[in-house]
């Protein structure tokens, strides 16, 4: 059978060849006689399967040494709770822009447990772009500042970060990470939801800078620390394994391609493709406003509720799957992660210019 493009906001495709590798390692894994899902998370042979995906994502991401990289469970919801259990802890209180679903969610976590002050929303404009901040607007008491770097569902990201001055940024990376070249030491933890751009469903990387780590709040529970995975290499308990082992063949998928920078420009072939086309349009309109637009996910209306249920049936029977928006926002939405090659993003547009001519 032949594959479909996959604009999936998340679980998301992989590389092709990634998928082959590990269909070929399948049911022995380096020599080792057996498959990954079925070895000891205690044994050499997965020690070094784990070592070398932190070895490689250190290096493609140029992590620098005073930082831990952590591989956790649980999906980006379950670091709502840690952040303010582990980091609001030396005034009880942080700083939260708004930028979407995510960001809210997160927001409403940290509340139950510290005093929160939300910066800025966008939601005036359904979150169709970023607030312009300035250092002004920042608590300069704020235990950290948390922002959504990439917006899933509303298709807009961060193309600076705002000054904080000494307060920390912990920002979700969740949908954008190796997508575009950003500078670790600029933030105080980085954490991300594998299934977007890095591997499948079930891991969750936490990059945190090692000064922040180890005083949380009394009530925290001893999973919900980030010192005890740190303590324990992320072995304190049984980490997903798999996902693991996927995800450290997609660092070194993006280091065969040239690192990150080289993906980056990949990423932006694609997103102006899609971009300049809608902006072209009669048809369809992006939601999202130029400056502000994402690399990962671009949503897209006609402004015809009609037209745009008829759009997706057509585009999947043509096998474009998973092109239909969020609830929040309607109509399309492409997400053209990491792995979506630029044929794919050629032959949509392709696509909907002649959906466009049928449909005038």
């Amino acid at each position: 059978m032949s594959r479909v493009y996959n604009f999936s906001a998340g679980p998301s495709m992989l590389p092709v060849e990634v998928l082959e590798r590990a269909q070929k390692e399948m049911l022995d894994c380096n020599g080792s006689g057996q498959s990954v899902m079925e070895m000891s998370h205690r044994s050499k042979e997965y020690q070094a399967i784990i070592d070398k995906a932190e070895a490689n994502l250190r290096k493609i991401m140029e992590i620098p040494d005073n930082y831990k990289v952590l591989f956790l469970q649980g999906g980006a919801s379950t670091q709502f709770a840690m952040i303010p259990l582990n980091f609001g802890t030396k005034n009880k209180k942080a700083d939260y822009v708004t930028t979407g679903v995510w960001s809210k969610k997160a927001m409403a976590e940290a509340k139950k447990y510290i005093e929160v002050n939300e910066v800025a929303s966008s939601a005036d404009k359904t979150f169709s772009y970023i607030p312009e901040l300035d250092k002004s607007m920042f608590s300069p008491d704020a235990d950290y500042v948390h922002i959504t770097y990439n917006n899933t569902i509303y298709g807009t990201r961060y193309t600076s970060l705002p000054d904080t001055g000494d307060v920390p940024i912990i920002a979700d990376m969740s949908s954008m990470i190796l997508s575009e070249v950003v500078d670790v030491s600029k933030f105080g933890m980085i954490y991300a939801g594998a299934q977007k751009n890095m591997g499948p469903a079930g891991v969750t990387v936490v990059i945190v800078r090692e000064d922040l780590i180890g005083d949380a709040l009394d009530i925290t529970p001893t999973m919900l620390k980030y010192s005890t995975h740190a303590e324990n290499g992320s072995m304190f308990n049984t980490p997903p394994t798999y996902a693991i082992y996927i995800c450290g063949l997609v660092y070194e998928w993006i280091e065969k391609m040239g690192g990150i920078a080289a993906i980056q420009k990949i990423n932006e072939e694609k997103a102006a493709m899609l971009y300049d086309y809608l902006d072209a349009s009669d048809m369809f309109n992006a939601t999202v406003v130029a400056k502000d637009r994402s690399l990962m996910n671009a949503p897209f209306v006609t402004g015809n509720e009609e037209l745009d249920a008829k759009f997706v049936a057509e585009s999947k029977a043509a096998g474009f799957v998973n092109l239909k928006g969020h609830r929040s926002v309607g109509g399309m939405r492409a997400s053209i992660y990491n792995a979506m090659p630029v044929e794919g993003v050629k032959a949509l547009v392709d696509f909907m210019k002649k959906f466009e001519a049928e449909n005038k």
